[in-house]
């Protein structure tokens, strides 16, 4: 057979995908319109911003995602709610969002997200049920929310045996981890677990609670509006979210005042798993590195050589992953991994590694051809419009965009030994958790500062 030839990095476009962002207004509400072919379906997305929103009162944030439109409301039962939403539309779905600021790392927005994907035909039906699901919601069920915080205990406890590597240092360090952390990650799970543990005598706070939230988050002030569609979709929106927004609540609160201060304690949940998820953490930028898109290309380069290598094929583990943000924020992690001591000296030799790097030009272009192609993933219409959304949100611009496109292409092995520093600094932070076997944290309990059972 002829051998096919490898694609060259001139053959890559050099620009990224292109951004859809028509900042409409609708009732003086913003509507970022994502001009884009979709074959008559409109992808609604009504973003309320949780700023309003206590601390206290955020895990209440990710409890409402779970809840909203899987309980009773004043006009449906929850089975008449979701036949009547199935029946005339692709459904809606709630769910929260942290977003950062990608001009100041030290600003992020929890947004309440309620979505929805319908006929043009049908916007105002779909917006008619979120208004409902919203504000018509019967949180004082006792047997249905009883249901779904026992149901999202289960399954949370399931999904950290089988992916304790979520359970990351990095809320420590963090902030948008560590509100992240609270709205589904392990601080989420020990608010569940003590609600189901102790349901009958917090039952009366948490539905109060639930309404307090919501009268927090679902108001005018609040909302903007992401909308996929073409422009005779978007003059179809006009009426049916000009009324839509006359009915929404209105609210005179003060912002609330985020009290998130970082620590730094090497953790390890112990569980009756035999293996562990061992991950390690820090951020660059607290030495005054800035991102590359260098360290994209530095991801590949750890997936299918040095992680690869020296976790998965040596050591064992089941998988292994890294990753650099913008933010700074990078870690390293293994995946249902027989070792625990062996794995965290790997992550801390990643900055030798890195300072010795060399590898052919053949292989150095396999690496960014395989960071292209991740970066370069098929987006229907609705992706489109997600990601253009979520750029105008972080204030992201597109000429940062080509720019780190430009830095993935132009990698050479001396930028990416020059990013060496980098992972020096954040795994000299040495925020380390584990997720493991009882026996082999107790073994190496030297490694930690404290050490508590995975499940409460």
């Amino acid at each position: 057979l002829e051998r096919i030839p490898m694609l060259k990095l001139s053959d890559i476009e050099r620009e990224p995908a292109k951004l859809y962002i028509d900042k409409k207004s609708i009732a003086d509400v913003d509507v970022i319109h994502h001009n884009l072919f979709t074959n008559q379906i409109a992808y609604l997305m009504l973003a309320f911003d949780c700023k309003k929103v206590p601390d206290e009162l955020l895990p209440y944030v990710g409890l409402l995602s779970s809840v909203l439109g899987l309980m009773d409301t004043h006009k449906h039962t929850y089975p008449e709610l979701t036949n009547e939403i199935n029946i005339n539309s692709g459904g809606i779905a709630t769910d929260a969002a942290i977003y950062t600021d990608s001009k100041d790392f030290s600003k992020y927005t929890v947004m309440y997200e309620v979505k929805g994907k319908v006929l043009y035909e049908k916007l105002p039906f779909v917006l008619e049920m979120m208004h409902e699901i919203i504000y018509e919601t019967k949180f004082e069920d006792e047997k249905r929310l009883r249901e779904i915080i026992a149901r999202i205990k289960s399954r949370m406890e399931s999904n950290m045996t089988g992916s304790g590597h979520t359970v990351s240092a990095m809320a420590q360090f963090s902030p948008s981890s560590y509100y992240s952390d609270i709205l589904r990650g392990y601080q989420y799970y020990e608010f569940i677990e003590k609600a189901d543990r102790d349901f009958d005598s917090m039952k009366e706070m948490l539905a109060e609670n639930l309404k307090r939230t919501a009268a927090l988050i679902f108001t005018k002030e609040n909302l903007t509006v992401s909308f996929t569609a073409e422009d005779d979709g978007l003059e179809l929106l006009q009426k049916p979210m000009t009324e839509f927004v006359a009915k929404l609540a209105r609210l005179q609160e003060k912002d609330a005042v985020r009290t998130f201060r970082p620590v730094k304690e090497k953790t390890a949940y112990t569980s009756s798993s035999q293996v562990q998820y061992v991950a390690r953490c820090g951020n660059y930028r607290k030495a005054g590195y800035e991102y590359t898109g260098a360290l994209k290309v530095l991801k590949i380069i750890f997936s299918y050589d040095y992680l690869w290598l020296n976790v998965r094929v040596k050591g064992g583990a089941y998988g292994c992953m890294s990753g650099f943000y913008r933010n700074g924020d990078t870690y390293m992690v293994s995946y249902r991994d027989p070792n625990l001591a062996e794995t965290n000296a790997i992550f801390e030799q990643a900055a030798e590694y890195v300072r010795r790097f060399d590898v052919s030009e053949r292989d150095m272009v396999k690496f960014i051809i395989g960071t292209i192609g991740g970066m370069d993933t098929p987006m229907n219409p609705a992706s489109k419009g997600v990601r253009s959304f979520g750029a105008y949100i972080c204030h992201t611009e597109y000429a940062q965009l080509k720019k780190e496109r430009e830095e993935v292409l132009n990698a050479t092995k001396e930028s990416i030994r020059a990013l060496a520093p980098l992972i020096e600094t954040a795994v000299s932070q040495d925020y380390l958790c584990v997720v493991g076997n009882n026996a082999k944290i107790r073994e190496n309990e030297q490694m930690f500062e404290k050490i508590e059972p995975l499940f409460l």
